[in-house]
């Protein structure tokens, strides 16, 4: 039996309304689904439209796949303090943001990344900050994440920050905020990708349906970045990871699989003649970038935490003499102190 056009927009028209019966909004908090008129946002309609032509089996032998494909892929993370690894949790449902929020959005990301570039610059080096009294000496020296030896230091390949990271919330007043810088090492991005993958093969005519924002160009963007910072034309990258015990550490060797860089810990590096090489079997060979997923302090044993042991020796006095780039710089986590932020915007 064939339906009509009619009889199909009602029976849509239906299914959505059962999708959505009973959702309120909570009094006085900002909804992403409802908006300030009461009606449903847009960009929320347009996912829940195709969504409602599918049968509720359909639905969910779709996030069965989802489900399935978290397993086959691997994908894990562990708590800080545990042992055992936990499978990857996607919820159900995407988090929506519209194309003109999102350029807001990346638009204050990146000025807030530029001007955080600049403050690590003058911290690290001039000092006009502390020196005029727009940033207390007291939170630059007192903050364990302030690097001394790193003082003066130029970072190889001209920036201090190669990723930055916000954790970002809607305010009271409805608008994004910035809760909290991430700068030391941060971690997602692989993640995101991972999400990508798997809600992109559970709902494939939904996701080319929506238009999404492909996440290809940034790692491209990224990779070419990285490769740009290093001396020579045809530069090896490597990630440089705590370890198997990593809360993360799925995720990193995930990303280095995926960009084609080198997966490598502290004793598979040395420091040589101020370059840093990789063990192999072939001999040393230069490793031109690190993409360190190791906290700072634990990066060098000689000149900062001496009790590390997933540190590379020297690497310190192979930064002053810019034989490695090193993403983010050793240092870069200071801009995460919180009492950094209320300046910020001085």
């Amino acid at each position: 039996m064939k339906l009509s056009a009619g009889a199909f927009d009602e029976t849509k028209q239906r299914r959505l309304a059962e999708l959505t019966a009973g959702y309120r909004p909570l009094p006085g908090i900002p909804d992403e689904f409802i908006g300030a008129d009461g009606r449903p946002r847009a960009h929320w309609l347009r996912f829940l439209d195709p969504l409602s032509e599918l049968h509720p089996d359909a639905i969910e032998q779709s996030f069965a796949v989802a489900d399935r494909h978290i397993l086959d892929t691997g994908a894990t993370y562990r708590v800080s303090g545990e042992t055992q690894d936990r499978d990857w949790p996607l919820g159900k449902l995407p988090m929506l943001i519209s194309a003109g929020e999102w350029r807001d959005i990346a638009d204050g990301v990146s000025q807030r990344a530029r001007l955080i570039e600049t403050t690590l610059d003058d911290i690290y080096g001039a000092g006009d900050l502390v020196r005029s009294g727009a940033l207390p000496a007291a939170l630059v020296a007192g903050s364990p994440d302030y690097l001394r030896p790193m003082q003066g230091v130029a970072p190889p390949g001209g920036r201090r920050l190669h990723l930055y990271a916000a954790d970002l919330g809607r305010g009271p007043d409805g608008r994004w905020w910035v809760l909290g810088d991430r700068a030391q090492a941060p971690s997602g991005a692989g993640y995101a990708l991972v999400n990508r993958i798997v809600l992109s093969r559970a709902f494939p005519a939904l996701y080319r349906h929506m238009n999404v924002e492909r996440l290809a160009p940034f790692f491209e963007a990224f990779r070419a970045g990285l490769a740009a910072a290093a001396e020579r034309s045809d530069p090896r990258i490597c990630l440089y990871t705590p370890g198997l015990w990593s809360d993360t550490y799925f995720e990193q060797a995930w990303l280095a699989r995926y960009l084609g860089f080198l997966l490598v810990e502290g004793g598979d590096l040395v420091m040589r003649d101020g370059q840093v090489h990789i063990r192999t079997i072939d001999g040393l060979k230069r490793a031109d970038v690190l993409w360190r997923r190791v906290d700072a302090d634990f990066a060098d044993p000689l000149e900062l935490n001496a009790a590390s042991q997933l540190g590379v020796p020297g690497l310190v006095e192979a930064l002053r003499k810019g034989g490695v780039v090193v993403a983010n710089a050793l240092g870069a986590g200071l801009a995460e102190a919180p009492a950094l932020m209320s300046f910020l915007p001085g």
